[in-house]
């Protein structure tokens, strides 16, 4: 039976076998992310939870035990569940497909994140370009929803949170000039793999200032607080998607976890190393499985990131909208300006990244 599997698959075209490898994957890592979004949020109620002195989540259990596991599939049945209430003027095209537009890139930029250093869906040589496009692309959601809402809460709050996004996007997109200048390659795994070395190596070193832009730019684009002035509760009550309810709602907050992942993700790529290990180099310890790069390493930066999205929710206020907007433009834009003329003269006096 096996054999004959085997002999079936080895007949199919290069490209029918191809595409089905690719589509098996991307099933997998949707599947995946759906599941880590569901209990990113048990895990986002714990961890406040715990910094405020009290429990979290911990009623609905998970075939009797586990307390808390079950709460995650419990808002999805709530939401699901939930009638579905568009208001009476709305564009009816538009205010439902802006949910998607919202979702579909967060999802859709995996495709060529390198997992591992065998597994990526597409290994595209420019894959950074692919991700600033799809990144960018949110934004149309954002106000596509307050648009079509015809509601002026919604409408203001979709402008705001455009604004915001804008702002920062240019931010992020100077931070990543400073990797194309470290790397050489619009590819993520010849990124990834420019920082061999260990630790020290990892681009975080030498791109320390375009690090904490580029993180505080991702905080600031996925609208997490202290950035999340979408929403006001004395002013525009819920932001762009405050006349969504059911299954629309839970669209845009799977958008906005994902969206943490997908940050998280990229700054352990660009500046950390992705799947590399730390202890890559170093004598008996980089001589174990410690030392091998592989999907653990790139799993548990995006862990230890994700849970810095969780700390800033549990610590710092909501920024007032004009602190927010002169941060982005008189603080963030220029420090990456000035440290992309740094790594210029760097790179011209081979130092660091480009020392032969």
């Amino acid at each position: 039976m096996l054999s004959s599997i085997t002999t079936w698959w080895n007949g199919l075209p290069e490209i029918v076998r191809s595409a089905s490898i690719s589509t098996a994957w991307i099933l997998v890592i949707t599947v995946s992310l759906i599941i880590v979004v569901a209990f990113l949020t048990l895990w986002e109620r714990k961890v406040i939870g715990w910094m405020q002195l009290r429990r979290g989540p911990n009623r609905v259990r998970i075939f009797g035990i586990l307390p808390g596991w079950g709460q995650p599939f419990a808002d999805v049945f709530k939401l699901l569940l939930k009638e579905v209430v568009a208001p009476a003027q709305a564009n009816p095209i538009l205010f439902r497909l802006a949910p998607a537009i919202a979702l579909i890139p967060a999802f859709a930029t995996w495709a060529v994140i390198p997992l591992s250093p065998e597994l990526v869906v597409a290994d595209i040589d420019a894959g950074l370009l692919y991700v600033l496009s799809l990144t960018s692309v949110g934004v149309y959601g954002v106000i596509l929803a307050g648009w079509a809402s015809n509601s002026k809460y919604a409408f203001l709050g979709a402008m705001r949170s455009a604004a915001q996004i804008v702002a920062y996007e240019i931010a992020m997109g100077f931070a990543l000039v400073g990797v194309l200048m470290a790397a050489g390659s619009l590819n993520l795994g010849t990124i990834i793999r420019a920082q061999e070395g260990g630790l020290l190596a990892w681009n975080w070193f030498w791109l320390f200032p375009l690090l904490v832009v580029y993180f505080i730019a991702g905080v600031a684009e996925t609208n997490r607080a202290p950035f999340d002035v979408a929403e006001g509760e004395s002013e525009i009550v819920a932001g762009f998607h405050v006349e969504y309810s059911g299954i629309g709602f839970a669209v845009f907050f799977l958008a906005e976890y994902a969206n943490m992942v997908l940050i998280s993700a990229l700054t352990a790529v660009f500046f950390f190393g992705g799947w590399l290990s730390p202890f890559q180099g170093y004598p008996w310890i980089g001589e174990t499985w410690l030392g091998e790069p592989s999907f653990f390493w790139l799993g548990l930066k995006i862990f230890i990131f994700l849970f810095f999205f969780l700390w800033f929710r549990a610590t710092f206020p909501r920024y007032r909208y004009d602190q927010i907007m002169r941060l982005g433009w008189k603080a963030l834009i220029p420090v990456t300006l000035v440290w992309i003329a740094v790594e210029g003269i760097m790179a011209y006096a081979k130092v660091g990244p480009w020392a032969p």
